[in-house]
């Protein structure tokens, strides 16, 4: 049985902002954004049911701004029984005048959260919600002690844009702002537990690699059934949740989502992922402002993110598909997906994680995994407390075959950990030969990149290194699976 399917999970630093506002004495105006499914609204519903007087109103996307009025009215209605006699408003401004005036009439002791959801669907762009949003925040709400305004959106770059750093009315109004991230390992574990799904932590990190621990990803999961059948069951069945959600996430967030999706595919195909003129030279975009700021609503969304090639100048940098979703569909789901969508391979994902294929991508999905939990290496590493920069190295001498390195952690305190990342089923047996490989890699590395700086070589992998001669020549660090929770 599950413990508590409304619980909370995680939110340590975001429930403690929450609460802050809360307890206020003075009016506050709070902008949450993060990509869909991410659990905003979950997050705002929960923490503030049983907390006063809550009015929420949500964005319908694509819908006429009638229609969002007519639903601004049935929840004022709902909210306002007494009001029930008013027709739709004709527009924002009317309506935001209606709720001033109603709130305006509850006790002042009373605590009074306005929540508006999806606010980029609402403010469309002859809405003018905006603008009536603008006047009554300044003329009215803001001199009202008992009222916390919310607003929220999934398109990062328009809620940062128009909202966060918006040059008009609302220009320095915000009290604070909160960028809502997908669960961490720890966090996915926790959730799980929560649903009564007991997986081991490489199955939880398999199914990270799916879902990048998105909530709403995994609320699909079941107890009782492996990471295997889960993930099955999760994206290629015909009524899979996961096997039709690609284009429907890019094209309800980004207008034009076509030059979007252009960028996600490039960077798919690349492991190591690509620099600004690779990346325009793989999609044949313009080197200008617009791409630039696609390169930006996918970065502040999550789906992309940007990390230095240690031993560079800091503008050299690569960018790298982050969103693992994206990822997993374009190398997995979309080449089957019209065999998928008939039902006729019913065992297709049981069949294809036993193959070579998958365990190539996975030990690729595994290092991004690593990269994206780099602080709880550090902490695992004892060295939580010093400055690091992160990133991947290979040598670039002409003639000679490429050396990489996984993950390098530049550190502060004259040191670097250079981090090996295997992903296997069993303990991991360092060889003689491989021992060897990494002697060569210490030492290019050092001849490469000229640094004085001590060489640590650390080897992260699911079940842990057996410490044989070899290991104990070669390697100054390991970390097993456990230390990314």
């Amino acid at each position: 049985m599950y413990k508590n399917q409304n619980k909370i999970i995680g939110r340590t630093e975001e429930k403690r902002m929450l609460e802050k506002l809360y307890r206020s004495q003075r009016a506050e105006f709070l902008a949450i954004y993060g990509r869909r499914r991410v659990g905003k609204t979950f997050l705002v519903r929960e923490f503030f049911k049983d907390k006063g007087v809550f009015f929420e109103i949500t964005g319908s996307y694509n819908v006429k701004n009638i229609d969002q009025l007519q639903n601004f009215h049935t929840e004022f209605c709902a909210l306002f029984k007494n009001e029930t006699d008013y027709s739709s408003p004709k527009n924002w401004k009317e309506a935001l005048n209606r709720l001033k005036s109603n709130i305006k009439k509850i006790d002042k002791k009373q605590k009074i959260i306005l929540f508006f959801d999806e606010l980029p669907w609402l403010a469309s762009l002859k809405s003018d919600f905006l603008s009536a949003l603008d006047y009554m925040w300044n003329r009215h709400f803001s001199t009202m002690g008992n009222v916390l305004l919310i607003v929220s959106g999934s398109a990062a770059s328009w809620m940062i844009s128009n909202v966060i750093n918006n040059t008009g009315g609302l220009y320095g109004r915000l009290s604070a702002h909160l960028r809502l991230l997908p669960f961490n390992l720890s966090e996915t574990e926790e959730y799980l537990l929560s649903f009564g799904i007991e997986l081991t932590k490489k199955q939880i990190c398999e199914i990270y690699m799916i879902t990048g621990g998105v909530p709403k990803y995994l609320s699909y999961l079941e107890a009782g059934k492996s990471a295997t059948i889960n993930i099955h069951e999760l994206c290629f069945k015909p009524q899979s949740p996961l096997l039709t959600e690609f284009y429907k996430l890019y094209h309800s967030l980004f207008k034009n989502a076509e030059m979007h999706l252009l960028i996600i595919r490039a960077l798919s195909k690349k492991r190591r992922g690509l620099s600004r003129l690779e990346l325009l030279k793989e999609t044949s975009l313009p080197n200008n402002g617009k791409t630039s700021e696609i390169l930006q609503e996918l970065e502040e969304s999550g789906f992309i993110m940007t990390m230095p090639e240690i031993g560079k100048k800091s503008r050299n940098m690569r960018f790298y598909l982050n969103d693992e979703y994206s990822l997993f569909y374009l190398n997995w789901i979309e080449p089957e997906k019209g065999i998928l969508l008939q039902g006729v391979e019913k065992d297709y994902w049981i069949k294809k994680q036993t193959s070579p294929s998958w365990r190539s991508w996975a030990g690729f999905a595994f290092e991004n995994l690593c990269l994206k939990h780099v602080s709880q290496i550090k902490e695992a590493l004892q060295i939580g407390g010093v400055s690091t920069t992160s990133g991947y190295w290979k040598s670039m001498a002409k003639g000679k075959k490429e050396i990489e390195i996984d993950l390098v952690i530049d550190r502060a305190d004259s040191c670097m950990n250079l981090c090996e990342i295997k992903f296997y089923n069993v303990e991991f047996v360092v060889t003689k030969s491989y021992a060897k490989e990494l002697m060569k890699k210490k030492d290019l590395f050092y001849e490469h990149t000229k640094t004085k700086k001590a060489l640590f070589v650390t080897l992260i992998t699911p079940f842990g290194v057996r410490e044989n001669a070899n290991f104990l020549s070669a390697v100054e660090n390991q970390l097993s699976i456990e230390a990314l929770f």
